[in-house]
């Protein structure tokens, strides 16, 4: 059989193509790219049938020329932690009908580990930043968020700077409260990670938490039995934490952690020590996540729905990507506890 001979068309599909192919403009499929507001459903169709018969690929170096890569980075402290799965589907979900590509950087737990991979980002023209609970000093963060578009998830401290969006801690540690004092108890500890004293953060998850249940024991005249334990929100720090509080004397009829992954690891410690949940010990979580409703486990947890807030977070930051300037904004989640078998009167078996 003769080889083909006949020309190949090596030139690569641009914008002006795809919208010449479609018969609109080229802002209307620009627009359609940015998943653009008031763009209709058969605008959109229209659109992205004729990129998809072109084989059209957007030439992401060329776009960042031009002031737009349509990349968005995600900074959190590690991928263990479940509740940002959570969160990350969220982003995800909403970006999806969009041409925004989210690239993820695991930064650790330190500060300047996560101020490098910030700057990275930066480094890398990405349009925008998503910041999940960061340990970098806020002082950075407002830099950073003063030049690239910016919304920041946990933290409390609000800016003119960037959009923010949190959870009610204090309201989310008052349920707990209030549902373990309704049960009998009255030595109920909290775990919880350390707040960011280095990083001038006023007001991060964890200290809102830590406020939330000081005032829900006061109220319930318990202060002189409240105690806050630091560990780490991790698997690691949770059994840590079991194993210091539940090996002692006094140790707590009620434990609440911070985050479902550390919930866990005092479930661990509480196995290795020979006592049951909730038999000996009731235990709560935080965030809800899906390994909560596992049948071993059954946590109860406080739900501040993480895909909710991955997605409005999403939303929130390509308005401000696309020239949103006049106003910062402040979204707050409203907290549900979720009660499982890991509650229980004292002593109940």
């Amino acid at each position: 059989m003769a080889a083909d001979s006949s020309p190949r068309n090596t030139k690569r599909v641009t914008i002006t193509d795809v919208a010449r192919h479609a018969g609109v403009s080229t802002a209307a499929v620009s627009k359609v790219m940015r998943n653009a507001y008031g763009v209709s459903p058969a605008m959109q169709e229209r659109v992205r049938s004729a990129m998809a018969e072109l084989g059209y690929r957007p030439h992401a170096a060329a776009r960042g020329m031009r002031g737009r890569t349509y990349t968005i980075g995600v900074l959190l402290d590690n991928v263990r932690n479940p509740f940002f799965a959570d969160i990350l589907d969220g982003i995800r979900e909403q970006l999806e009908s969009s041409e925004y590509t989210v690239l993820i950087g695991a930064a650790g737990f330190g500060a300047e580990e996560q101020a490098r991979t910030v700057r990275a980002m930066v480094d890398r023209q990405m349009d925008g930043l998503i910041l999940i609970a960061p340990g970098t000093p806020r002082s950075e963060v407002l830099d950073t968020a003063a030049a690239t578009p910016t919304v920041v998830i946990g933290h409390h401290d609000s800016s003119d700077a960037h959009d923010s969006v949190v959870d009610a801690d204090d309201l989310g540690a008052g349920l707990v409260v209030d549902h373990l004092v309704a049960l009998g108890h009255r030595d109920i500890t909290l775990v919880a990670a350390a707040g960011n004293k280095a990083g001038r953060w006023r007001r991060t998850p964890e200290i809102a938490l830590a406020e939330g249940y000081l005032s829900a024991m006061g109220r319930h005249g318990l202060s002189d039995r409240a105690r806050v334990h630091h560990a780490a929100y991790s698997d690691d720090g949770g059994h840590a934490a079991g194993i210091a509080l539940l090996s002692g004397g006094d140790r707590p009829t009620a434990i609440l952690t911070g985050a479902d992954v550390a919930a866990l690891g005092v479930f661990r410690a509480a196995h290795e020590l020979g006592l049951s949940i909730p038999g000996d010990v009731s235990l709560v979580g935080y965030n809800n996540t899906a390994i909560a409703a596992l049948a071993p486990v059954q946590l109860t947890s406080v739900d501040q729905a993480g895909r909710t807030m991955g997605a409005t977070a999403a939303r929130m930051l390509i308005e401000r990507v696309e020239g949103r300037r006049d106003r910062a904004m402040l979204t707050t989640m409203t907290p549900r506890l979720v009660v499982r078998r890991s509650t229980a009167a004292p002593g109940v078996r």
